[in-house]
C-alpha cells in the first residue's frame, strides 16, 4: 500500500481544457459552415459506401418529432435529448454506460464499478431518476435495463411543475422503445471478459403493427462474471506527536456473478382519430451471487488481530413487475386529456455469511445477515392540456401515488442475535399528493416563457414501532418555477435560457428508519472503529431545500451540431448528511461508531458546464469528418457548518471532463471510435472530525464497428482500456487520534463482442 497522498486541490491537465475552450471560441467559424454534423457514424456506416461521400443527413424518424437537437433548441425549459443514434453508437451493455458520457453526469467508485448516475456531482438522491416519467421504484437499479429498451433520454438541467420538483441536481428520464417509431426486427448477441471472466448477454427488439394496433416488444437476458481485488491499510496515528499506534493491511478478492432476464412492451390502440389506450407491462428479474476472500496482516497494534483470513458468500434475488396503462384523448375547442395509471410489485431477498478463522483455519466468529423485502406501489395520474393560438399552451394534473414496503431482517454473531431488541419485521408506507400548473407560450418571435407552480406533499409512516420509535415524517412543499429563453435574433441559432426555480429532495424511507445495520467488521459485542461505522436512520429528517438560478448561452449549428455553456447556483436548507460519531447504543455494552444522516443546515453549490459537438471540418477545411464530443463541467460547493477547506457538498468533484471522437473510414465499412471520461482526486471534509478522499479517476474506451451489410454488423469494445488502480481514503479524528483507511482497487479492461442483425 502506498501512504496517503497529500491533500491538494485536484488541478485539470492542461491539454484538454485548451482543447475545448478553442471549441467555444470558434464557434463563428462552424456556425457559417454548411458542412453537416448529420447522423451519427455507427448509424451511418448502416448504410454503407454511399454515406461515406455525401454529407451525413439529420434524419426524421416520425411525422410528429424533430431530431434531438431540434428537440432541445425548441424547448423553453433546458433539456438534453439523446436518441437512438446517440445510444446505440459505442454499442454499451447497460444503461450506466450510456450515461457516463452525457454532460454534467458523473458515476461514483472505480471505473465500471460505479454506483447509479449523479447528475452535477451530487448524491444519489439529488437526481431524479424517472422511466417513462415515473420516479425508479426502490432497489431498482439501472443496471436491469439495457439499452435495446430505449427510445431517447432526456436530461433535465432544471425542473419544471410537469416532471416534478425532487431534482435538485437535476432529472433524467429514460423513455422506452415506442411502437409507432418505425418497424424493427432487431436481434443481438454479445460476449464479453472482464480480469479472465467471460460473460454473455443476448437481446431482442420488434417494432410493428397489425390493424389499429402498434407494439413494441423488447427482451434480453445476460449471464455475467465479475472480478475484482483491493487492499486496504487501516492506521491509527497520534496527532501530538506523529507516531504510528497501530497499522493494519487488509487483502480482498472478490468473485461475482450476475444474471437476469429483462420483458418489456408497449401496446397502443387507436380509438378514433384523437384518442390513444396504451398498456406497459414489464417484467425485471436479476440474481447475483459472489464470494469474497480476505487476509489480515497487522504489522503493529497493542491488541492481537480479529483474525488472520475471512471467508463471505452472498446471494440476493430482486424482481420486479409494472404495469401502466394511459388513456389520451383530444375534446372539443382543443383540449386534450391524459389519464395515466400504474401499479408495481417488486420482491428482493438477500443473504450473506461472513466466516472469520485464525492462522490454523479454526472458526473464530460467524456472522449471517438475512433480508426480505416486499415493496407495492399504486399510481393514479391525471392531465389535461389545451394548446392555444401562438404556441401557447397551458397544462394542469393532479399526481397520486401510494407506496408499502414490508421488510425482514435477521442478524445473527455466532447464532445470537445482537438486535433481537428491535423489530426485525417493519412495515412502512409512504402516500405522495402533487398538483401543479404551468403555462408555455411564445411572447414574441424573440421570447419564450414558462411558468409553473408544484405544490406536493410526501408523508412516509413507520406501521411497525422500531424501539420506542415510531416514524411519521410529513413534508409539504410549494414549488414556483420560471424559464425564459430569449433569442437576440430570431433568424439566428444562438440563444439564451434563464431558470429561477425551487427544488427539494425528500428523506428516504431507509433513512426514517432508525432500525441499526451493524458493521460486519467489528463483533457488536465490543467497540467498533470510525471507519467501520454502524449505520442507522434519523426519524427527525426534514425535506432539504434549494432555491436555484440557471443561465445558460446556446449556439446551434446549421446542421445539427450544438455548443453551450451553463451557469448554475444551488442555495440549499437542511441539508442532509450522514456523520459518524460515537454513540452509547443499546446493541452493545460499550460505545459504538454510528453514521447517521442529520439535517446540516446551508449549503450552496455552482457550477459551470460547456458542451461542443461539432464535426471536425467544420472547422478545419479539408479536414475529415470525425464527430467531436466534449464537455466540460466545474464544480464548487460549500456547506456552512462544516469547516473549510473543502467543505464541499458530498461526493461531489471539482472537474469532469468527457473528449469523444468517432469516425468512418472513406472508402470502407469500418467506424472508430473513442471517448475519455477523467475526474481529478479531491477531498471532502464530512464534518469536524471527519474527512474523505476520492482518487483520480481515469477511464478511457473505445470500439470499432464493422458493417457488413445495413442488416449485419459485427462490433468491438475496450471499456477501461488503460486500466488503472483507484485510491479512496476516509479519515476519523477521536481526541488526539486519528483512524484512516486508505483503499486501493484494481480496475481491468473489459472487453466484448457484439453481432448485431437485423431481420
Amino acid at each position: 500500500m502506498h501512504p496517503p497522498a497529500s491533500s491538494r486541490r485536484p488541478t485539470l491537465p492542461a491539454a484538454p481544457l485548451p482543447l475545448l475552450l478553442l471549441s467555444l471560441a470558434a464557434a463563428p467559424a462552424w456556425a457559417q459552415t454548411s458542412a453537416s454534423t448529420g447522423a451519427l457514424p455507427a448509424a451511418a456506416a448502416a448504410s454503407a459506401a454511399a454515406a461515406a461521400a455525401a454529407p451525413a443527413q439529420q434524419v426524421e424518424i416520425t411525422g410528429t418529432r424533430g431530431s434531438d437537437t431540434e428537440q432541445r433548441r425548441q424547448a423553453t425549459a433546458a433539456k438534453i435529448v439523446i436518441g437512438r443514434e446517440e445510444i446505440e453508437r459505442f454499442g454499451d451493455a447497460t444503461v450506466g454506460e450510456v450515461l457516463k458520457r452525457l454532460p454534467g453526469v458523473t458515476m461514483p467508485g472505480a471505473p465500471g464499478r460505479g454506483g447509479g448516475p449523479r447528475m452535477r456531482g451530487l448524491g444519489g438522491a439529488y437526481t431524479q431518476l424517472l422511466i417513462d416519467g415515473q420516479r425508479v421504484p426502490p432497489g431498482f437499479s439501472l443496471e436491469s435495463l439495457t439499452p435495446e429498451q430505449i427510445e431517447r433520454i432526456e436530461i433535465l438541467r432544471a425542473p419544471t411543475a410537469e416532471t416534478g420538483a425532487r431534482a435538485i441536481g437535476g432529472t433524467i428520464d429514460i423513455i422506452t422503445r415506442e411502437g409507432f417509431r418505425r418497424r424493427v426486427n432487431d436481434l443481438r448477441l454479445a460476449v464479453s471478459q472482464d480480469a479472465g471472466r467471460r460473460s454473455g448477454q443476448v437481446g431482442w427488439t420488434r417494432n410493428d403493427s397489425i390493424d389499429e394496433l402498434t407494439y413494441t416488444v423488447s427482451a434480453s437476458a445476460f449471464n455475467g462474471r465479475r472480478g475484482s481485488a483491493d487492499a486496504t491499510l487501516t492506521t491509527e496515528t497520534d496527532l501530538a506527536s506523529g507516531q504510528r499506534l497501530s497499522e493494519q493491511l487488509e487483502h480482498s478478492s472478490d468473485l461475482s456473478r450476475r444474471q437476469g432476464l429483462n420483458l418489456s412492451s408497449r401496446l397502443q390502440w387507436r380509438l378514433g382519430p384523437s384518442g390513444a389506450l396504451t398498456l406497459m407491462p414489464v417484467l425485471f428479474h436479476s440474481r447475483r451471487e459472489g464470494r469474497e476472500n480476505l487476509d489480515l496482516q497487522q504489522a503493529l497494534g497493542a491488541t492481537p488481530a480479529l483474525y488472520d483470513h475471512a471467508e463471505a458468500d452472498r446471494d440476493g434475488r430482486y424482481t420486479l413487475g409494472r404495469l401502466n396503462l394511459q388513456w389520451r384523448q383530444t375534446l372539443a375547442e382543443g383540449w386534450r386529456v391524459e389519464l395515466n395509471g400504474g401499479t408495481h410489485a417488486a420482491r428482493g431477498r438477500s443473504s450473506s455469511l461472513r466466516q472469520e478463522f485464525d492462522a490454523g483455519h479454526a472458526l473464530l466468529r460467524s456472522v449471517e445477515d438475512r433480508s426480505r423485502s416486499n415493496d407495492r406501489s399504486a399510481l393514479l395520474n391525471s392531465k389535461l392540456s389545451k394548446l392555444l393560438e401562438g404556441d401557447h399552451s397551458l397544462v394542469a394534473g393532479v399526481e397520486f401515488e401510494q407506496l408499502r414496503r414490508s421488510e425482514t431482517r435477521v442478524t445473527a454473531q455466532d447464532n445470537s442475535d445482537p438486535l433481537a431488541d428491535f423489530d426485525g419485521d417493519l412495515q412502512a408506507s409512504s402516500r405522495r399528493l402533487a398538483l401543479y400548473a404551468q403555462d408555455e407560450w411564445s411572447v414574441n418571435p424573440n421570447w419564450a416563457a414558462h411558468a409553473g407552480l408544484r405544490w406536493e406533499e410526501i408523508r412516509t409512516r413507520g406501521d411497525a414501532a422500531v424501539g420506542d420509535v415510531r416514524p411519521d415524517n410529513r413534508s409539504r412543499v410549494l414549488t414556483p418555477l420560471l424559464h425564459a429563453v430569449w433569442k437576440p435574433d430570431p433568424k439566428a441559432r444562438d440563444q439564451i435560457r434563464m431558470s429561477l426555480t425551487r427544488s427539494y429532495k425528500a428523506p428516504t424511507l431507509q433513512n426514517l428508519v432508525a432500525r441499526p445495520q451493524l458493521s460486519s467488521r467489528w463483533p457488536s459485542s465490543g467497540p467498533n472503529t470510525a471507519t467501520h461505522p454502524d449505520r442507522a436512520g434519523n426519524p427527525e429528517l426534514r425535506p432539504e431545500l434549494a432555491t436555484g438560478i440557471d443561465l445558460a448561452f446556446e449556439r446551434y449549428l446549421a446542421q445539427g451540431g450544438v455548443l453551450s455553456a451553463n451557469l448554475f447556483v444551488r442555495r440549499l436548507r437542511d441539508t442532509i448528511r450522514s456523520t459518524t460519531t460515537l454513540e452509547s447504543v443499546g446493541w452493545s455494552p460499550v460505545p459504538r461508531w454510528v453514521s447517521r444522516p442529520r439535517n446540516l443546515g446551508r449549503a450552496t453549490t455552482q457550477g459551470l458546464e460547456l458542451e461542443a459537438k461539432f464535426r471536425l471540418d467544420q472547422l478545419v477545411d479539408g479536414a475529415p469528418p470525425v464527430e467531436l464530443r466534449n464537455n466540460l463541467s466545474l464544480f464548487r460547493s460549500r456547506v456552512d457548518e462544516v469547516p473549510g477547506p473543502d467543505n464541499r457538498l458530498d461526493e461531489q468533484p471539482v472537474v469532469v471532463l468527457n473528449l469523444g471522437a468517432d469516425y468512418r473510414l472513406r472508402g470502407t465499412p469500418l467506424t472508430l471510435g473513442g471517448s475519455l471520461h477523467l475526474t481529478p482526486g479531491y477531498r471532502t471534509q464530512v464534518s469536524d472530525v471527519q474527512a474523505r478522499e476520492a482518487g483520480r479517476k481515469r477511464q478511457f474506451d473505445v470500439y470499432a464497428l464493422w458493417v457488413f451489410d445495413p442488416a449485419l454488423q459485427l462490433r468491438l469494445l475496450a471499456n477501461n482500456a488503460v486500466p488503472a488502480d483507484y485510491r479512496s481514503l476516509a479519515s476519523v479524528d477521536q481526541g488526539l487520534v486519528r483512524t484512516q483507511a486508505t483503499t486501493l482497487a484494481s480496475t481491468d479492461v473489459s472487453w466484448a463482442l457484439r453481432l448485431e442483425f437485423k431481420l
